[in-house]
């Protein structure tokens, strides 16, 4: 399945995942991601338990639910961070429309991820 395709013509709820070194798991809504001409996917984030997370652990998993049972998994290992930048911006710029005024204001990061895995979000 082609993951940019797959996400332009999705809607659902995403939901992001990770854990600290010691394994303390963390969860929260995210929005679909940013998906890039180099195949990485980028979230933008707050300054908020998930971003410290994947200060210590690089891993993560985010789940799409389209409806019902339908939808995605994919394992990400960060790759990279930006504090600044166009992509910060059209990030900041998009959740001001799609949620409350000033939710970009919250957006400090753009964190980049490889897939390392893609499964169904039910069975194998």
């Amino acid at each position: 399945m082609n993951i940019r395709d797959y996400f332009e013509n999705r809607s659902g709820t995403g939901y992001l995942a990770t854990s600290d070194a010691a394994g303390r798991v963390d969860i929260a809504v995210y929005s679909r991601p940013h998906v890039q001409q180099d195949g990485t996917l980028a979230f933008g984030m707050a300054d908020r338990l998930t971003h410290a997370n994947l200060q210590e652990n690089p891993h993560a998993t985010y789940a799409f639910n389209e409806k019902g049972f339908s939808g995605v998994r994919l394992y990400l290992r960060k790759v990279r961070e930006e504090t600044e930048g166009p992509m910060l911006e059209a990030i900041r710029k998009r959740a001001n429309e799609v949620s409350v005024p000033g939710a970009g204001d919250a957006v400090k990061f753009v964190v980049y991820f490889d897939l390392i895995k893609q499964l169904p979000l039910v069975g194998s």
